[in-house]
């Protein structure tokens, strides 16, 4: 079995290397973004999607619209698809003659989800004679196509340096994340965490400079120009976190549990709502019962773990 997928894998290698034929699935805004993209670039586009009218100004472009799902797999031996989560992509690999039309194609599935969904979604591909790569694209699909477009990619290693040139189309940010099929899903979360998390404080940050009287548009500048040295700040951390060693280097975490602490004691003071605040300050103040507090601030990892 082995043997025989080896074979595919080079023939697949083949098959990229000289043919600029795909096949997109779904066609949502990056869907659509997508396939315009490969169009640009002298690729034979065959589109699908539910509503057949999206296709319209692709079709218009040079594309061609497949009749059915199974229609648009069987016209490549590439297969992109964006959708709107899992249970969508779900449906429409599950429709007649999909799984046969998958044998010896490439999926590469940039649908969001979690690291379950993406292993699930690997096994299934496997069981068709399919290869697999999972992608998490970290764009809006205007940012789609440039040299720094951030898209994470894990999967077997040799799969994806066959597909690397056409990956690329769509950003040339990739990163490659290794051979397990969940990691792009499992750093998609990962970075979304960071973000929603850093958005909990700028909305409650807001809240205080509204209160204030301040200009939020400015308040908004001001994070702006801060945010390059936090993220360097934030990479220290990660080091810090991945070496083991929590000797203070840059940040205390004991000024954090008293700055977090003032936080919340303001929000009290100014009636704004405490939740954030409360559970930021909640967690240091944790850390630092537990003996944490002479530490660099990235050791708040010993207590979520």
């Amino acid at each position: 079995m082995e043997f025989l997928r080896c074979g595919r894998h080079h023939n697949l290698h083949s098959i990229i290397m000289n043919n600029k034929e795909i096949s997109v699935i779904g066609l949502g805004s990056m869907g659509v973004t997508i396939a315009r993209l490969y169009l640009e670039q002298g690729y034979k586009v065959t589109v699908w999607n539910r509503t057949a009218q999206k296709a319209d100004a692709l079709v218009a472009k040079g594309a061609v619209l497949a009749r059915s799902a199974a229609e648009a797999v069987r016209a490549a031996q590439v297969a992109v698809m964006c959708v709107y989560d899992y249970r969508a992509a779900e449906a429409i690999l599950a429709m007649e003659g999909v799984a046969a039309a998958m044998d010896g194609r490439l999926l590469v599935q940039l649908t969001t989800g979690s690291p379950s969904d993406a292993r699930d979604a690997e096994l299934w591909a496997h069981r068709q004679g399919a290869t697999y790569l999972e992608g998490a694209i970290q764009a809006a699909p205007d940012q789609m196509g440039q040299p720094d477009t951030p898209i994470l990619m894990s999967g077997a290693q040799a799969v994806f340096r066959e597909a690397e040139a056409l990956l690329k189309v769509l950003g040339g940010g990739t990163v490659y994340l290794g051979e397990t099929a969940s990691a792009a899903a499992a750093m998609d979360l990962a970075t979304l965490s960071t973000i929603y998390g850093t958005l909990l404080g700028f909305m409650h940050g807001a809240r205080i400079a509204e209160h204030e009287g301040f200009d939020v548009a400015e308040f908004g500048r001001i994070v702006a120009g801060i945010m390059p040295t936090f993220a360097a700040f934030l990479q220290h951390e990660g080091s810090v976190i991945q070496s083991g060693d929590f000797k203070i280097s840059q940040s205390p975490m004991r000024i954090s549990v008293e700055a977090t602490q003032r936080i919340l004691q303001t929000a009290e003071d100014s009636g704004i709502n405490t939740e954030f605040p409360a559970f930021a300050a909640g967690l240091f103040k944790r850390a630092d019962a537990a003996g944490l507090g002479g530490e660099e601030i990235a050791a708040l990892i010993k207590l979520l773990r």
